[in-house]
């Protein structure tokens, strides 16, 4: 089979690393970066964007770094910034200042999302002074060597570049394409639709999930909708939407007050409670603490009350290798201030095609 192509990294690679995040969350960033690349040192920062400096030769970060940093949603080598009176002028110093590079692909994206800016005016006006083809907006393929256009105002950028790696370095900014449809019953089923997106998650048809917390039931509805078997655990009541789908069950009553042995079978286990994230915590410890409650899947949200909290991540995710699952956090583009951790266990790969029968539903 004939190799994809990749185009090489341009000859200028750059000494700063610029990532996008959260409005709020570029302190956690920096405590994450001090903890996992100590040789990278904070360089400036603004509203949704902080830098950092390379370390020394031999230290560059790998291609997939902003999996592990929590709350980058994209990671670029920046090349600088350039300034015009017109997006057509900033332009032609992107080329000035990126030569004779060969692209892929091209995103461009705001630093601050709440702001109006010409985002397809500025695409096309780089696509055409750098000779990028396919210049999308979406569609970016693994592999693919990326220009990055971050606009700071309608004339000033700054510039950069990465390889396309996790699904997330295919999205311009890392911002989940996906779009909450008007017969969804909240933001839950968009959230877990970016997690399912972003970890490359296939939950089966047949396969049994359960949901702590799953009122109104936006996440029951986007698994319903994958065509497993869910069950919602909740004392609140769940939209009528889910609650009459012949494939949903729902426990009326508290995570904790749930008999353990029902957890039995569970092949995804989700939780996204407006709880203290200690108390979501607990509850997942007193599932998975049960020897016969094994799911090959676990997708929690732990709300953050503070951006303080965000320093008890690493602890968090040190409590889910204690049960036996290697984990994954990522604040997620489509979210608030929370983490959102997806779970297997340490012991098997999660085959993306498990051969599972359809079960017959529990009362």
């Amino acid at each position: 089979m004939t190799a994809p192509h990749r185009s090489p990294p341009p000859a200028v690679r750059g000494d700063f690393l610029l990532c996008g995040c959260q409005p709020g969350a570029e302190a956690a960033l920096r405590g994450r970066f001090a903890e996992l690349l100590p040789a990278c040192t904070p360089g400036a920062w603004r509203r949704g964007v902080a830098t950092f400096r390379i370390g020394p030769p031999g230290c560059d970060p790998p291609d997939d770094v902003a999996s592990d940093l929590v709350f980058a949603r994209t990671v670029i080598r920046s090349l600088g910034q350039v300034t015009g009176e017109t997006p057509a002028a900033a332009a032609a110093s992107v080329r000035a200042l990126v030569g004779a590079a060969a692209w892929d692909d091209l995103h461009v994206w705001p630093r601050d999302l709440r702001a109006a800016l010409p985002i397809a005016e500025v695409r096309a006006e780089v696509a055409a002074a750098c000779g990028i083809a396919r210049a999308s907006s979406a569609g970016t393929c693994p592999g693919d060597l990326v220009l990055d256009v971050v606009l700071d105002s309608a004339t000033r950028w700054w510039v950069g570049w990465h390889r396309a790696n996790l699904p997330p370095s295919t999205w311009p900014g890392g911002i989940y394409p996906g779009v909450l449809a008007a017969d969804k019953v909240s933001r839950a089923w968009l959230k877990l639709d970016e997690a399912l997106a972003t970890f490359a998650l296939l939950p089966e048809p047949g396969e049994r999930a359960i949901e702590l917390g799953a009122a109104p039931g936006g996440a029951c509805q986007r698994l319903l909708e994958a065509g497993l078997e869910v069950v919602g655990v909740d004392a609140a009541l769940v939209d009528e939407r889910v609650a009459a789908h012949p494939r949903f069950t729902q426990w009326r009553m508290r995570a904790r007050d749930v008999q353990l042995k029902r957890f039995a079978r569970c092949d995804w286990l989700l939780t996204d409670m407006n709880i203290d994230p200690r108390s979501t915590m607990a509850a997942l410890g007193r599932v998975l603490a049960v020897a016969a409650a094994r799911p090959r899947g676990i997708v929690a949200t732990l709300k953050l009350p503070d951006w303080s909290r965000a320093a008890e991540v690493p602890g968090w995710l040190a409590e889910f290798r204690a049960w036996g699952y290697a984990p994954v956090a990522r604040q997620l583009s489509t979210a608030g201030r929370e983490v959102c951790v997806v779970a297997v266990p340490a012991d098997r790969r999660v085959s993306p095609r498990p051969r599972r029968a359809t079960r017959r539903r529990e009362a």
